[in-house]
């Protein structure tokens, strides 16, 4: 084969693989991805945790890259704390491992079959589950197919007398081969399609266990660029989350580096006793690698989050998901309390709507992300705590409960329905900006000033209604029932302006569009607090 035809086929190989790891890897998040969000959420209250989580979310979906990336995306979004995402992370580590042993098994014999298996449960069900399972199938198969495209494309590579010289260079100066390395998984994306080429690389007989080890070690570095990516833009504990990935693989590296001969004779020890192929050698090199770094850096997590934090200075701006208030021990003993409990918590939820629609309003008048990110984070924390406090609730409803105390959590119920309806509306809004800055849409001015003038009343009548039901004031109930009142004419008025303009030609279409929607969801929102308002009302 010629030059061109090799390359061809290193790529097409590589491509193919890339392509089935990727489309494995999104069908493993279709059918267990809430699950295992749910997971990481739940099951991560200490770093030990966190590794073993960590471990068992990677090996599911065949990709530390998309546990890390999730990970920071909860550090982001305050479900999870420093100490917690660094378990994780570390846990995720050993778990990238899994997939390396599956390459070892040698099945490239049955890619073909395996790819037409998922391909009838795509084609031929209607089934979302079996056309999830189809796609995870076709993945498994086209990652195979691609090992045994790319194997074919670099088998001449064992006689070539350049690569040999590098392959010499690289056993004798390891830090070559770990700058390789990462430069090639930061070039893929991918530390599992670079260990792939590696296994592939070996089992031909192009490159020795001494040059292929350093190789590896870089390949465990070079997949940290992927969480510093998701980092950017992010909050300042996401930051210090994807520095820590960097810093425990590059502390990993270093430590192997300086053991790197023992470390070599062990795995030939391995290799020769248990009569392993060369594929499967590689996957436990990189298995006790992994293992032996996570062992002697796991009791380090909170030196680790510490060295992080000094070098990433700055307060940390992520919203608290969690309840703070709903203890489960006061729905038995004490209901009345658990109510109390309850209200404080709906508080906390009423004020987030609160900040994510002053978030919103601030995204309108700038355009800047940081705003809309923040309104997404206040409405996922609305979301979360929805879920938490209607749970409490269903529980205390189990309780005996007076006839004041069974008001109240009627009350409770419909508040927390009411506020989590005007984070969906304050998200509405967030979205139809955006889509006005995807399009460059223009809004008149003229509209702008409306629009400033009604968020603003809409903002006051939300704030009285949670100041009513903070402090069982009437005046500010009765205060949220005439704003409400005026933001339903301002709606009207808004839109006879609305079709002024447009029919002046002041306006174009997509504006006034967007310009409808935005003081549409604006009139729910007043609505959803002026329910708010009548419940302190009927409450005396």
């Amino acid at each position: 084969m010629d030059l061109q035809e090799l390359l061809f086929m290193f790529l097409g190989g590589l491509g193919i693989f890339l392509f089935g790891l990727k489309y494995m890897s999104d069908g493993l998040t279709k059918i267990a991805g809430d699950r295992l969000r749910e997971l990481l959420d739940r099951f991560t209250s200490n770093p030990i945790k966190g590794v073993i989580v960590g471990i068992v979310v990677t090996g599911l979906l065949q990709s530390s890259t998309s546990t890390t990336v999730l990970t920071i995306g909860l550090v982001n979004a305050g479900f999870m704390t420093l100490r917690q995402a660094i378990g994780v992370i570390m846990g995720a580590n050993v778990g990238t491992t899994v997939t390396a042993f599956i390459i070892g098994i040698d099945i490239t014999d049955y890619a073909l079959p395996i790819i037409f298996i998922g391909t009838f449960l795509l084609f031929f069900f209607k089934n979302r589950t079996a056309t999830n399972y189809g796609q995870v199938i076709f993945g498994f198969g086209a990652l195979f197919l691609g090992l045994t495209v790319m194997s074919e494309g670099v088998y001449p590579l064992r006689d070539n007398p350049a690569f040999e010289e590098l392959t010499i260079s690289m056993s004798d100066n390891p830090l070559l081969g770990v700058i390789i390395g990462a430069a090639f998984t930061v070039l893929v994306q991918s530390s599992t399609a670079a260990i792939g080429l590696l296994q592939q690389l070996y089992d031909v007989g192009a490159i020795s266990l001494n040059a292929a080890l350093p190789v590896l070690f870089g390949d465990n570095i070079g997949t940290t660029i992927t969480a510093v990516l998701a980092s950017i833009g992010a909050s300042v504990a996401a930051k210090r989350a994807a520095l820590s990935h960097v810093i425990f693989n590059l502390i990993g590296a270093v430590i192997i580096l300086i053991l790197l001969q023992p470390f070599t004779a062990l795995i030939a020890v391995i290799e020769e006793s248990f009569n392993l192929a060369s594929p499967m050698t590689i996957a436990v090199s990189h298995g006790v690698f992994n293992v032996a770094n996570l062992l002697i850096q796991v009791s380090f997590i909170g030196v680790l989050a510490t060295i992080v934090t000094k070098l990433i200075p700055g307060k940390g701006t992520e919203i608290d998901h969690k309840a703070k208030h709903l203890d489960p021990s006061f729905i038995q003993r004490a209901p009345a309390i658990a109510l109390g409990q309850a209200r404080s918590e709906v508080l906390r939820m009423a004020d987030y709507a609160q900040q994510g629609l002053h978030e919103v309003n601030k995204y309108i008048k700038r355009h800047q992300r940081k705003n809309a990110e923040r309104a997404t984070q206040y409405e996922a924390a609305i979301n979360n705590l929805d879920h938490e406090i209607t749970s409490y609730l269903m529980q205390i409803s189990n309780r005996s409960l007076s006839a004041e105390n069974s008001y109240v959590h009627t009350m409770l119920f419909d508040t927390v329905r009411d506020i989590e309806r005007i984070g969906d509306h304050f998200e509405n809004i967030m979205e139809l900006v955006d889509y006005q800055m995807r399009n460059k849409v223009t809004i008149s001015e003229e509209a702008k000033e409306d629009l400033d003038e009604m968020v603003s009343l809409t903002l006051h009548t939300l704030q009285d209604a949670i100041y009513a039901m903070e402090h069982h004031d009437l005046d500010a109930a009765r205060a949220t029932e005439k704003q409400e009142a005026e933001i339903d004419r301002m709606e009207r008025k808004l839109r006879r302006k609305h079709i002024m303009r447009m029919n002046d030609g002041r306006c174009s279409g997509s504006a006034g569009v967007i310009f409808v929607d935005i003081i549409s969801n604006l009139e729910r929102i007043g609505d959803h607090s002026v329910n708010i308002a009548q419940a302190v009302l009927n409450e005396q």
